[in-house]
């Protein structure tokens, strides 16, 4: 029960400081908007949706290593070990990943209506896209924030992020990919059960992995 009260506390203090610092959160979507009027004026309407799908995916990917990637970099040594000795390393993790995997679903459906509203809407099934959005984002937001703790710990951490990244976050964008694909063409869910499964066994692995070994990490 502590330790709930601890992540409850530290997602209002993420939340405090994003308040603070708007100019960080506006960025981000000044980022996705202005890729999508890239995207806007390089194809006008896109109409193969296999491109219209992999294009959307890369801007939130490009937008998750943009707004998750700082959630440990912009916390100084003295911050980060000041909170150690109020909270349970854990919850500072839970609550950096839980506000994370809000900004990355706020991003993902923001970003999803100004895609569709200027370069077109090819979904067919919505419910199963919708389904994909929720867990890709919620999957890229996870393994961005373990990353990033891993990566804070270099002096050049953005370098090592985007090597960690790599291997972690392919199967995540390709599952996303994969289930947004059956989304698009319109098919049924029980074609599609295998990538969802497989996508909400990444969010779990990663989650646990993060979850068990961060109080470790963050003592070195």
């Amino acid at each position: 029960m502590q330790l709930l009260f601890q992540i409850i506390s530290l997602v209002k203090r993420e939340i405090l400081l994003e308040q603070r610092n708007k100019y960080a959160f506006w960025g981000l979507i000044l980022f996705v908007v202005s890729t999508v009027f890239v995207a806007k004026f390089s194809f006008q309407v896109i109409r193969d949706i296999p491109v219209w799908n992999a294009l959307f995916w890369i801007i939130l990917l490009f937008a998750a290593v943009t707004g998750v990637a700082r959630s440990f970099a912009q916390e100084s040594r003295g911050r980060l070990l000041y909170l150690y000795t109020l909270a349970d390393p854990r919850a500072v993790l839970l609550s950096k990943m839980i506000y994370n995997i809000l900004l990355m679903v706020f991003l993902g459906f923001s970003g999803l209506f100004i895609f569709s509203f200027l370069v077109g809407y090819p979904i067919q099934n919505n419910t199963l896209f919708f389904t994909s959005l929720l867990f890709g984002c919620t999957g890229l937001a996870v393994a961005f924030t373990m990353i990033a703790a891993i990566a804070s710990k270099a002096s050049n951490n953005f370098s090592l992020m985007a090597i960690l990244g790599f291997p972690v976050v392919l199967p995540l964008l390709l599952a996303s990919i994969k289930l947004s694909k059956y989304a698009a063409d319109g098919l049924e869910w029980s074609g599609a059960f295998k990538y969802l499964g497989v996508l909400i066994a990444l969010n779990i692995v990663i989650s646990t992995l993060a979850y068990m070994l961060f109080p470790y990490l963050w003592r070195d």
